[in-house]
């Protein structure tokens, strides 16, 4: 049987009505868990580092041309949520569209950007708690807070002896609250998300309004600094370090396409799922961007914390007090994005596992009393918070991007080709310009991967040989396709 063996629209629909999962998302519950997923790591850590290192002030329109190029696939994801409202994201998408071994090698590196994601914001979640204990006065040993290549970095800057011993426990105690909430169900991992999310965009809308009064419009000035180049021969600044900056800032965007995986639980998945991926992206780019303007209007940009951006804008600003605030929200913020991509990852192994692809038994088993997929999200819990309280934030944090952008230009081509080979399906909603929306969807993203380091694509590689194994040596034959004997 052909590997390019595709999932009929059909069997789609009748894997919907057969669905274990607990229908209880509206349309802005479905929109709560995009913003949650989207504000996070973005605002309260990646600002710092894009406008330090690579745009400056310009780190607005860094912002607005990684918010365009995800609009565009954005664009694609809804009409294909309302023609497939499954779970699965875009790997259901193109099993039914493009065929089985590329939606196995996009399902494959999904789960690698969901489960490195959720282990970046583990890592980021233990250096926010930290900061937090210190603004209480309460110290923890940094063997304790830190994994054991950082510790002999951050005991270098103490210029005290290295440990023997480290190991992250703020990033291991979080991974395992947030994976018995979603192991308790949907309805209360949506609840605890929407508490969070109020309060992230409350603080992100405070610091909007509150910093504005303290921008020095001269900070601004240049807008685009002048390009250079570091010892080490590599570029910043200019338009290049406008456009590495949309690179750095993507990953925060890649929230949106968390709610598509969630379309198994929604109410009314065909209408609330476009609408619920299109506004949460739109609401959030323009927070970013105010949010981008304040910061580097505060505070001169060679000047940002690269750790804490939002906290130490505020605090050479004078206001303390909002420290606390702030970090208070960042550390609430960041347990919301890591629930909902843990919550991805989790939905796109039983839509695969559904699907034959993987062990039925380990991915596909539905709590009986929950609801929930509790073996695979227990098992994705323990293997996030040994990498998170092992492994430097940086190591994690480059892996989440590739699968993504790749996932991002793939669905994008993959609606098109749906439109013209079965133009006779139900479109609940069709993407405006398909061809130049598609085509741009697709041109964007791959352009990006072009701007990757070198490092991040030799561990795609590695990752993506070792899926393509997998799936001959196992899932070919498991496939629910794959003709019986």
């Amino acid at each position: 049987m052909s590997i390019w063996r595709k999932k009929p629209i059909e069997a789609f629909h009748a894997d919907m009505k057969k669905s274990e999962l607990n229908r209880v998302l509206t349309k802005w519950g479905l929109t709560s868990l995009g913003i949650g997923a989207i504000i996070g790591g973005g605002i309260f850590t990646l600002t710092g580092i894009a406008a330090h290192d690579h745009a400056g002030p310009a780190l607005a329109l860094s912002f607005i041309i990684a918010g365009i190029g995800c609009t565009f696939a954005a664009l694609c994801y809804a009409e294909f949520s309302s023609v497939l409202p499954v779970e699965g994201s875009a790997y259901a998408y193109s099993y039914g569209t493009v065929g089985e071994i590329f939606a196995w090698f996009i399902g494959w590196n999904l789960i690698l950007e969901y489960m490195m994601g959720a282990t970046t914001v583990a890592v980021s979640w233990s250096g926010y708690f930290d900061k937090l204990m210190h603004l209480f006065g309460i110290h923890l040993p940094i063997w304790l807070t830190n994994d054991p290549i950082t510790v002999v970095e951050k005991a270098a800057e103490l210029g005290i002896a290295a440990p023997s011993f480290a190991f992250n426990l703020p990033a291991f105690i979080i991974t395992w609250v947030v994976t018995a909430i979603l192991v308790k169900g949907i309805k209360e991992a949506a609840s605890t998300n929407n508490l969070i999310v109020i309060l992230k965009v409350a603080v992100v809308l405070f610091v909007i309004v509150a910093g504005a009064f303290f921008i020095n419009t001269e900070n601004w000035t240049p807008f685009i600094p002048e390009r250079i180049f570091d010892a080490k021969g590599e570029g910043h600044f200019g338009w290049s370090g406008v456009v590495t900056a949309a690179t750095i800032v993507f990953f925060a965007y890649i929230g949106f396409d968390a709610v598509s995986t969630q379309a198994g639980e929604a109410i009314n998945p065909k209408k609330d799922v476009p609408f619920a991926i299109i506004s949460s992206l739109v609401i959030c780019t323009v927070l970013y961007i105010l949010v981008s303007l304040v910061l580097t209007g505060m505070v001169k940009y060679d000047a940002l914390d690269m750790k804490a951006p939002v906290a130490s804008a505020f605090s050479a600003a004078g206001l303390t007090w909002a420290v606390y605030i702030i970090t208070i929200a960042a550390v609430a913020g960041l347990t919301s994005v890591m629930l909902v991509m843990m919550l991805g990852q989790t939905r796109i192994f039983l839509g695969m596992a559904k699907d034959g692809l993987l062990p039925k038994k380990l991915f596909a088993s539905i709590h009986p009393k929950f609801k929930t997929p509790y073996k695979s999200t227990i098992l994705v819990g323990f293997i996030i918070s040994i990498v998170a309280a092992f492994t430097p934030i940086n190591t994690v944090s480059e892996m989440c991007s590739m699968g993504t952008l790749l996932a991002f230009a793939m669905i994008s081509g993959a609606v098109w080709l749906l439109r013209v080979k079965q133009p006779q399906l139900e479109r609940p909603y069709k993407t405006p310009f398909l061809p130049v929306v598609a085509t741009l969807g697709m041109g964007f993203n791959l352009f990006l991967m072009t701007q990757v380091r070198a490092n991040t694509w030799i561990a795609f590689i590695i990752w993506g040989t070792l899926g393509i194994l997998v799936y001959f040596l196992y899932s070919r034959k498991k496939s629910n396709l794959h003709p019986k004997d």
